[in-house]
Formats: C-alpha cells, structure tokens, sequence
C-alpha cells in the first residue's frame, strides 16, 4: 500500500515539475502573451539558467541578417571554436604546362597555413523593465526588449562587417574610384553607371571571377543611378529580398544605410565622425565570409533586484565579417 502511495506521488510530482518547466520556457520565449504580468516572477536562481540558454537558443535561431548583402555571404561556422576562428590559407598553386615534353613532370608540396583571429564581440546595454510596466502594458514587453536586442545587434554588425570589408585606401589590388559625376548641391561629385563600368573592368583587369561580385550602394549613390539609368530604375523598383538588381554590369546589387565613408580616399576609422566622402563598397562573396559565434543572455528577474523590483536584461555575442583576402574587394566613393 505504502508502495502504490509512494508511486503515486512520485508521479504528481514529475506532472508538476513538467507543467513548471513548460511554463517556465513559455515566459522566456514569450508565449504568455494573455499572462504577461507575471513574466519571469516565478524564476529562481536554479531556474535562471533554463530560461537563458533558451533565450540564447531562439538569438541564434532568428539572427539572420535577413534581406541585406550579408545574406550573400557564406557562413563559416565550421572554422569558429571558442569564438576563434581558424581560417585556411592556401599554399603556391601548381603550375599549368602547355604542350609540356619534359618528364618525369616536377611534384611539389603544397604547405598550407592559417590564420587565427578572435571573433569581435558585441554586447548591448541593460535595459530594465519594472514590475509595474509588467501589470500595465497591453503586450509583453520582456520578450519585445529581447527582439529589440536582436535587432541591434543584426544592424550594428551589419555595419561593422561592412566597414572591415571596405579597403583602408586605393591600391593596385583594392581599386578605390572615385565617382566622375557632376556635382550635386552639396558639392559632391553624383555616380554614374559609367563609374559602376569603370569598377567591373578593373576587376576584369585583376582577374576576379565574374559569378559572385557584389556592390553594397550607400543611399546618395543610389538616388544617382536612379536619376541617371531608366536600366537601374526599373530593377530597383522590381527588387525583392532586398537585392536591387541581380546583374548590373556583372554585379549583384544592394543598398545600405550604414556604408563607410572616407577623407581624401583614406578609409575613416568606425564609429569616428563621418568623412566628406560617402562610399559603396565592392566585395565577392568567394573571398568574403561571415561567422557567428557564442551568444549569451544577461538577465537579473525582480525577485533578485528587491531594492528597484524591476528586470534587467542585456546580451553578448559573438560576430565577425570580413575578407579571407583582397580579391574583388573595393570602393567606389564620391
């Protein structure tokens, strides 16, 4: 009889360590969108670990870069350990004989190497939720703080990435072309498609391959081509996913809001104060990768914070953009 008792209260404990569970992941994903008031108020400091590695879990999931350039770039997960990334370099490439009549033919070794970089890391400021907003708002505000977070996130590495990739300054391996325009109002010489054909022979000339080029346009460069080439117009105006135009004088075209600028065709650093001269950045997507890497929540709930009753909430990831190496990399600036 003890026994039968025994099993039987086992199992209403297991039921409820299931429904507290279940409830628990549901508050950390936002689910319990007619509950909100009560998000995170049953949490613990055992319990605080599920709910985080759940949140890390679904800011992986969701962190896409959806609908920009870095869409068109491989992702080399598979070279991230640690947050350090290991990235191959290849050895001398053989030699192409033509018509050869010497044998036995030359055998040589291909010593290959690599190159070790840390993974940049990116962190956001807390931001706090009190337990009275909780009772108040109509929606559940902890679950839309954690998507805004994300959403930082994806437009500040975006950006980074894009300025790592943008050569510091012109250089026979990295052209930096200036646009041949007539100045706007402002002053500042407007790009024509004729600059756009003057970048694709020049990375013809370097023998970049012609599948997988890209051109990042900034905002000013984009109004240009649309006043100037009826051609731009029409495919802007057809773009979907965020691709303007998937072949435009060999490139694959895309706007963003975030370029790089430059002073005197020198790259100005990030986050410095803008340079006079606003820039599109060249790239391909052979040469040019991206990888993420370890993403951790930092999360206080109320029960913690009793002098301030409020959640505080921030995250820390793990992000890196930029060339294995020059090919197809460059600028066109104004």
């Amino acid at each position: 009889m003890k026994k039968i008792q025994l099993k039987g209260l086992f199992k209403v404990v297991f039921l409820l360590a299931l429904c507290l569970g279940a409830s628990l992941v549901a508050n950390a994903l936002g689910m319990n969108d007619n509950n909100h008031n009560v998000q995170m108020a049953a949490v613990t400091p055992v319990a605080l670990p599920l709910l985080n590695q759940t949140a890390e879990k679904e800011m992986i999931k969701k962190f896409r870069h959806d609908n920009t350039w870095l869409g068109a770039l491989k992702s080399k997960q598979g070279w991230v350990d640690n947050d350090v990334i290991k990235i191959p370099k290849r050895g001398a490439a053989p030699t192409v004989l033509i018509n050869n009549t010497v044998y036995p033919i030359v055998s040589n070794g291909r010593n290959d190497s690599h190159v070790v970089l840390s993974l940049n890391k990116y962190e956001t400021t807390n931001t706090t939720v009190t337990a009275a907003e909780l009772y108040a708002l109509p929606y559940e505000k902890v679950s839309d703080v954690q998507e805004q977070h994300r959403e930082e996130l994806e437009d500040k590495t975006a950006q980074h990435a894009l300025h790592s990739i943008a050569p510091n300054t012109n250089s026979a391996n990295t052209p930096v072309i200036v646009c041949t325009g007539a100045p706007d109002a402002n002053g500042r010489p407007t790009m024509r498609s004729k600059d756009v054909s003057r970048a694709k022979k020049m990375l013809d000339k370097l023998l970049v391959p012609k599948e997988g080029r890209i051109l990042v346009l900034c905002p000013d460069h984009v109004a240009d081509l649309l006043d100037e080439d009826r051609t731009f117009q029409t495919q802007y105006h057809n773009a979907t996913d965020g691709l303007l135009a998937k072949s435009y004088y060999g490139f694959m075209i895309y706007e963003s809001t975030y370029n790089p600028t430059y002073n005197n065709g020198t790259k100005v650093a990030f986050g410095a104060v803008d340079g006079p001269q606003v820039a599109s950045v060249i790239m391909h997507n052979k040469t040019c990768f991206k990888a993420t890497g370890s993403v951790t929540r930092y999360a206080r709930p109320k029960e913690l914070d009793p002098e301030n009753r409020r959640h505080t909430i921030g995250f820390e990831l793990y992000f890196i953009g930029i060339p294995i190496r020059d090919e197809g990399v460059g600028a066109i600036i104004s």
